[in-house]
């Protein structure tokens, strides 16, 4: 009995992130008519219409919203307690969903690698998101852990761990103007042709909110979501771009590419590891958070 409930509360928190009962079946691997029928099951087990229905899915009711609230809960906790009883007989093992802003990407490996080499039953996905892509997804219980920033957008319920903080550069070929500067100012950068990240990244909001402090604006030459288009434009010689002191440190800059901190002000943001706030955790996000907290140790020992 158990069972079958936990497998209509899975197939509720299917429906409600697809928002398509034909997708949301094909996700579960069984037709639109079982999906169905296992909604209208809970709903009557329930006593509460949890789906707006048309000719198509409209969207949740308000009953809706609060069961799924409890849905992922409770599915959140059954996965929990299964992860800790198989962990307890042979060590931690599993697949690890990790969703990183573009900027923190270089960085991953820092934290994957040193855990892998203690739980090598562990794999790992990792996915390049957007800050707000990154917590909806843990909020869907889609991914594990993500990567994002702490300070300077509202995160919501979620359990994190600092890392590290973001300084910013301007990265520019030598012979541009401005290449033979110890440091710039932010005004400075804004009289350049720049490649930026999109709008829709948190980094490129960062980076337009310190501009506009300065009392400038920037419309660049060139946006992408995907830092290897920045930095191959960049590789040219012919393209300047402002990114994180940590992340062009990653990629290895060398002459002629030269990378300036940029001051007044010199700006930092707090990178950090964030979790669905649960407790407990599953065995994997708790070993995670914990690898967590040593990186931010060996990054603090390094500044």
């Amino acid at each position: 009995m158990l069972a079958a409930m936990l497998d209509k509360l899975e197939s509720f928190i299917a429906l409600a992130r697809a928002q398509h009962f034909g997708k949301a079946a094909e996700e579960l691997g069984v037709t639109q008519p079982t999906l169905s029928a296992a909604i209208k099951q809970l709903e009557g087990e329930l006593g509460v219409m949890l789906v707006q229905r048309g000719s198509r899915y409209q969207g949740l009711t308000p009953e809706g919203e609060r069961v799924l609230d409890w849905a992922r809960r409770i599915t959140g906790d059954a996965r929990t307690m299964k992860e800790e009883m198989k962990a307890a007989r042979h060590g931690l093992s599993g697949h690890v969903k990790i969703a990183a802003i573009p900027t923190a990407l270089a960085m991953v490996p820092r934290l994957t690698t040193p855990f892998r080499e203690k739980h090598p039953g562990v794999t790992f996905s990792v996915l390049s998101r957007t800050s707000i892509e990154v917590l909806s997804l843990i909020g869907n219980f889609d991914v594990d852990v993500g990567i994002t920033y702490l300070d300077n957008e509202p995160l919501g319920r979620v359990t994190s761990v600092p890392l590290y903080e973001e300084r910013y550069q301007l990265i520019t070929a030598a012979g541009n103007a401005l290449s033979d500067r110890r440091t710039v100012s932010w005004a400075e950068v804004s009289s350049l042709p720049l490649c930026l990240l999109t709008p829709d990244m948190q980094n490129r909001r960062i980076i337009d909110q310190h501009l506009a402090e300065a009392g400038v604006r920037v419309r660049p030459t060139l946006e992408s979501n995907s830092m290897i288009v920045l930095f191959s434009h960049i590789r040219t010689g012919k393209w300047s771009s402002i990114m994180p002191l940590n992340l062009a440190e990653t990629f290895g800059f060398s002459e002629p590419i030269r990378a300036i901190p940029i001051v007044e002000p010199d700006a930092s943001h707090v990178v950090g590891l964030v979790a669905a706030e649960r407790d407990p955790h599953t065995p994997l996000v708790a070993a995670l958070l914990d690898e967590a907290v040593a990186l931010a140790g060996t990054f603090a020992a390094t500044r």
